[in-house]
């Protein structure tokens, strides 16, 4: 075996290969490390790196499973985090300059349930500047580069962490998804990367966004290694006045069976499934390479007599609309703590109070913040709050209705995670609205609170990833996976 390769391989196969002492966990991190080193000058996923801490941590669990101590499954696994989730003692930065020294003092629940299971954090990667942009172009650092083509975006905000699976410098990586931000990623780098049900994962010590929409979320070569994150990081916590009051995280690593998986036995989890393609979502402006992937899927299950017809969501069209008066209001309001005057980046040359809270705002935070800012101001603001806050949040309910009409008949929606693949960089940079589009096939599971999953389903002429969105009730999860997992090994048996 090349060791040099260890991190490329996914997470199951190097547990598999931990818990029989084949390998060691320090020899997986080396592979890391040099993999990084190797590719992270073209492709800037990270924003910064824990060498130190992650090799001796490496080397403590290596001990502790030679004297045969019980251990997590993925003990000793490597992982990225994105750098808006609080990591204590290292800094977190969420892109932006005005974060450019915040060290928390404290972990995210996310953070706990890792360390607990023994995942060793790698970095914090590159971001678009608090979570908002859909391109990891709006990073206050660098602009990450997607590996399948280092002249296009890698899709955003959770681009570093896609970039880096994607790449094969670690296995493992968590995100943020608000609008799509872990599934447009996945879907323009060829990766899984999985929104979760609102509630389903711990928001606490995730720098906030848009409260109401920001979820945390595992993106991840396969399947398989998909589900076992999540079970790891889901459940309830105190901490989260948001998060669901669940008993007992439900086993979605029931579908790990590796080692004798293939398309017809998964068959039997999804047989009875029905299917439902929106129309909205495979009409004009869909890239034809997108929209004959995801016919051709829907072609195989069909072939497979798995039940699929057509649906209607007649209130996506007003979604984006809704989504960036309500995610720019609540980003205005999260927002305002950054002031120059508690913590993070404070301007020099300051004459009075006033310039305090206007210079250091003004020089910490980028051009994309700064106009979602003034737009989510404007919208909260006197005499403008009925005409549109409240306008967009009755969008929202009828954008819930629409779904709550749908899974009465139907178990999962399918759809293309985006209207295109992904694009060069700088192409949209200029244009907000156009970038904005991008995520107008995500954006309805987001104020809908629903789980979502992208995963690969082909590539275009350009060899370039297409990404299949799954999209089910609310706490749908492991039926999200029974037929993810079925479509992965189904495009297996017929690539």
């Amino acid at each position: 075996m090349n060791k040099n390769k260890l991190c490329s391989l996914p997470a199951y196969t190097l547990s598999e290969k931990l818990q029989i002492k084949e390998i060691s966990s320090v020899e997986i991190i080396n592979s890391v490390y040099e993999q990084i080193e190797l590719l992270e000058p073209q492709i800037n996923a990270f924003n910064n790196l824990t060498k130190d801490i992650a090799l001796k941590k490496a080397k403590n669990i290596d001990e502790a499973r030679l004297n045969n101590e019980a251990l997590h499954p993925f003990a000793g696994i490597p992982i990225a985090i994105k750098d808006n989730i609080c990591t204590k003692d290292v800094l977190t930065t969420c892109s932006s300059n005005i974060l450019y020294n915040f060290i928390p003092p404290f972990n995210a629940t996310v953070m706990e349930k890792i360390e607990k299971a023994g995942l060793i954090i790698i970095g914090k990667t590159n971001m678009d500047e608090f979570a908002m942009g859909s391109s990891t172009e709006n990073s206050a650092f660098k602009i990450t580069r997607n590996p399948k083509d280092l002249t296009r975006v890698p899709g955003g905000s959770s681009g570093g962490s896609a970039a880096a699976v994607s790449s094969g410098m670690v296995p493992l990586a968590l995100g943020s998804d608000t609008g799509g931000s872990i599934r447009l990623p996945a879907s323009f780098c060829g990766v899984v990367g999985m929104k979760p049900t609102y509630g389903l994962i711990s928001r606490y010590g995730l720098i906030a966004f848009a409260s109401s929409l920001d979820q945390i979320g595992p993106i991840s070569l396969n399947i398989s290694d998909n589900a076992m994150l999540l079970e790891i990081i889901a459940g309830h916590d105190n901490k989260d006045s948001t998060s669901l009051p669940l008993e007992k995280v439900p086993g979605y690593s029931k579908i790990l069976n590796v080692g004798n998986r293939h398309a017809c036995s998964l068959l039997q989890n999804i047989k009875n499934l029905k299917i439902g393609i929106p129309k909205e979502m495979l009409g004009e402006g869909i890239e034809e390479d997108v929209k004959k992937n995801i016919m051709d899927t829907v072609k195989k299950l069909e072939k497979n007599n798995v039940y699929v017809e057509e649906i209607s969501l007649p209130h996506t069209k007003y979604a984006l609309a809704s989504y960036y008066i309500i995610a720019n209001a609540e980003a205005s309001s999260n927002l305002a703590r950054y002031d120059g005057i508690k913590y993070a980046y404070r301007a020099k040359n300051i004459t009075e109070l006033d310039s305090v809270y206007f210079l250091s705002r003004s020089e910490g935070f980028g051009t994309e913040v700064k106009r979602r800012i003034m737009l989510g101001t404007y919208a909260l603001s006197s005499g403008y709050y009925d005409a549109y806050y409240k306008k967009a949040q009755t969008i929202r309910a009828l954008i819930i209705n629409d779904f709550e009409t749908v899974f009465k008949n139907i178990d999962i929606i399918l759809a293309p995670t985006s209207p295109t693949t992904a694009f060069p960089i700088g192409e949209k940079t200029e244009n907000p609205l156009s970038m904005y589009l991008t995520d107008i096939m995500t954006i309805p599971v987001n104020l809908a609170g629903l789980p979502a999953i992208s995963i690969p389903c082909g590539v275009n002429k350009n060899n370039l990833p297409v990404g299949l969105q799954l999209i089910g009730p609310s706490l749908s999860e492991q039926i999200i996976y029974n037929m993810a997992i079925f479509l992965e090994e189904l495009t297996k048996k017929t690539s």
